[in-house]
């Protein structure tokens, strides 16, 4: 099988973003921010626990009681 073959078979199998009528072209970075974003995220929630541990007491409180207000 030649090269160029071989490639056009890959496509037809993966699927060619630019041949699917209504799909958008990817934007680029766009995922690199949102991995950004996320890290950041999980950063901000770790460093937030660390100093202030009564955070998560809070937290377990409010989750218990709106659970418990479910059941009822």
């Amino acid at each position: 099988m030649t090269h160029r073959a071989q490639s056009n078979k890959q496509d037809d199998v993966l699927g060619s973003p630019a041949g699917v009528p209504g799909r958008d072209h990817a934007v680029p970075g766009r995922g690199e921010f949102l991995e950004f974003l996320g890290l950041t995220l999980a950063a901000g929630a770790f460093v937030l626990f660390v100093v202030r541990p009564e955070v998560i007491e809070a937290l377990v409180h409010t989750l218990a009681k709106s659970t418990a207000g479910l059941v009822h």
